[in-house]
């Protein structure tokens, strides 16, 4: 079974076909799916794996388009004498081709991690210098996604020369076996990947490893976020609005086939509020990054699976047109309390069906009222003398239908979809109808509640008020459009 990924006619526009693309033909839209790394590290097993494919089928994860379980880092213990890596028989007694199996049989696909070095990062044996080897081997055991890491890569970095000519021998390793495997390179935004690594990846890591935390500084994660778009050292234990911020200057490098990857999602781990996971949630959505679940889907609270079971933004991730949000404006606020003021910002963009999404977030420590004009969101057509700044528009609200936290209480004791929901419509089934067609169709879990309409006008005005380190998302639709249909059960 392939990713729900791969090109389709209905998936991309003929326009939006490009080279990257064809690479090796996955990742029309960002990969979506789940890896051990955040919530586990090192402690992974057979039983892990298994167990938590099987709850995201129960639990619904796989039919909302989580496609992936990602098996990290610290899985094998070397290689054979004839240089084939080795699983570690005590956490996978029957070995990764059964793992694969049983994944499959699931409809999911499995990803596995290496390195580009010596060693990966937990001191393992890495790939550098056994690309064909090892892209053999990840193919003969069913291997669909390779996450591909940065360490003790003995000095080959420096310059986007170096890197992309180690990272490519995977990619070509890769491509030579004959089996389609998503291509995400992890080398942490060194080197600038988003200048060449869409020839060769799906994606590309475009900075530090992010930790669960939404603004705090951290002296691992160095650079500045005026540096994020020429970081040497680009670190870890980065924030949300760090990675947020140090990614504006080249969001627009992703495409359909490959994207920038602001690294796993944190939410369900317990280091940010609700409102904190909202704004994670809606922005790696919105500049279309991977959306790889970083928690235990065994221990799924209601709060974090409505997150991110929420069509209205997994819609914005899976849209066709693969067009990232841009920054409007940022702003820094004084504070009215003893505890620090913050910024704001706005973000927009174009969406499929001739649609936007619009973006009020609020990084202060209070809740403020924040305003947008037309001639903000449509800055890049032209601003107040735009064609869609002289238009109405309808505005969706897309959390506003969010799943109530009973339902999703309900869904995670029973471990089942249908009897929990009883008829009721929180859940959007992307193997029963993908993304592109339900946006096509205009399906109304896709498109959030109509909460009014943006009068036209450059300087006609929506205003929100935002919870303190809270977000607004919109989805903007010109009247006269075609009407959102009523949705067919699936």
């Amino acid at each position: 079974m392939l990713s729900k990924t791969v090109l389709t006619a209905a998936s991309l526009l003929a326009s939006q076909v490009s080279a990257v693309l064809m690479h090796n033909g996955v990742a029309a839209t960002p990969q979506m799916g789940w890896d051990n790394w955040n919530a586990f590290g090192c402690d992974v097993s057979e039983d892990l794996l298994l167990g938590t494919a099987n709850r995201m089928v129960e639990l619904g994860l796989r039919d909302a388009g989580y496609y992936y379980i990602v098996l990290d880092d610290c899985w094998s213990t070397g290689r054979y004498p004839n240089g084939t890596l080795m699983p570690d028989f005590t956490k996978f007694p029957n070995g990764m081709a059964h793992v694969a199996g049983q994944i499959h049989a699931l409809g999911l696909g499995f990803g596995m991690y290496s390195d580009a070095g010596r060693y990966t990062c937990g001191q393992y044996a890495g790939s550098l210098g056994y690309e064909q080897l090892d892209a053999n081997t990840f193919a003969e055991w069913g291997v669909d996604y390779l996450k591909y890491d940065n360490c003790y890569n003995e000095g080959q970095s420096g310059t986007a020369n170096i890197s992309y000519a180690r990272y490519d021998r995977m990619s070509q390793a890769l491509n030579a076996t004959g089996r389609q495997i998503l291509y995400s390179m992890c080398n942490w935004g060194q080197d600038h990947p988003w200048d060449w690594a869409y020839s060769i990846a799906n994606s590309w890591r475009a900075t530090g490893d992010i930790y669960d935390s939404f603004d705090r500084p951290d002296v691992r994660c160095p650079c500045s976020e005026e540096q994020g778009f020429d970081c040497a050292f680009p670190g870890f234990h980065c924030s949300v609005m760090n990675i947020i911020n140090k990614v504006v200057w080249f969001i627009h490098r992703s495409q359909p086939g490959g994207w920038n990857d602001l690294d796993m999602l944190e939410i369900g781990n317990g280091g940010q509020t609700d409102d904190e996971y909202k704004i994670h949630m809606t922005m790696w959505a919105a500049l279309k990054s991977p959306l790889i679940m970083g928690t235990d889907i065994r221990s799924l609270d209601a709060n974090a699976y409505s997150i991110y079971t929420n069509p209205a933004i997994l819609a914005l991730s899976q849209d066709p047109a693969g067009a990232s949000a841009q920054r409007r404006w940022r702003y820094y606020v004084p504070s009215t309390d003893m505890y620090g003021g913050g910024e704001i910002q706005l973000w927009a963009g174009n969406l499929a069906q001739g649609d936007y999404v619009v973006i009020l977030l609020n990084a202060a420590n209070e809740a403020l009222m924040l305003n947008a004009t037309l001639a903000d969101v449509f800055l890049d057509q032209g601003g107040a003398i735009s064609t869609q700044a002289k238009s109405n528009w309808d505005v969706f609200d897309l959390w506003a239908s969010r799943m109530p936290n009973a339902t999703a209480d309900a869904i995670l004791t029973a471990n089942s979809t249908v009897a929990a929901l009883n008829g009721t419509s929180y859940l959007y089934n992307a193997t029963a109808q993908s993304y592109a067609e339900g946006i096509a169709n205009n399906d109304t879990l896709l498109m959030g509640t109509r909460v009014g309409t943006w009068q036209a006008g450059a300087q006609s005005t929506w205003s929100a008020m935002v919870p303190r380190h809270g977000v607004m998302a919109y989805r903007l639709r010109p009247q006269g459009a075609p009407t959102v249909s009523k949705r067919d059960e699936l």
